[in-house]
């Protein structure tokens, strides 16, 4: 059997078709980065209000995929990529600038909470003992 005996579906311009024994099967979703960028913001946005299952089952997406996101926008990846270009995985370089730049936001975070909660104290402990506290 050759080649030419089978019966592949090609189109009258020579490119291959979707029509076929497996055409009615579904395919593969693909996003561009700026969709995923854009789902990602949603997804976190939604988990900050307490529904982050829900968008992904409205959405038709899964936890694994915005892990994956995340890095890869983490790292800058997805920023400056054109549709249909390809993203590919972080070089150690990046995956390490990601990594920094996470510690750094939750450093930052913590730093923030101890200014508050010395804020706090500072005002207890100004504060007279069945007085009014200080504004």
């Amino acid at each position: 059997m050759t080649i030419s005996s089978t019966s592949m579906p090609v189109g009258h311009d020579g490119a291959m078709t979707t029509d076929g024994p497996r055409a009615d099967r579904p395919r593969r979703r693909s996003f561009a980065p700026a969709e995923k960028l854009r789902l990602l913001a949603e997804y976190e946005q939604a988990v900050a209000e307490g529904d982050g299952n829900g968008y992904l089952r409205r959405n038709g997406l899964y936890s694994s995929l915005m892990s994956e996101w995340r890095r890869a926008r983490d790292a800058g990846l997805l920023e400056g990529k054109k549709p249909g270009q390809s993203i590919g995985k972080p070089s150690g370089e990046q995956a390490e600038i990601a990594r920094l730049r996470r510690q750094l936001e939750q450093a930052n975070r913590k730093i923030a909470r101890t200014a508050a909660a010395l804020d706090i104290m500072g005002k207890v402990a100004s504060c007279p003992v069945g007085g009014p506290v200080p504004g």
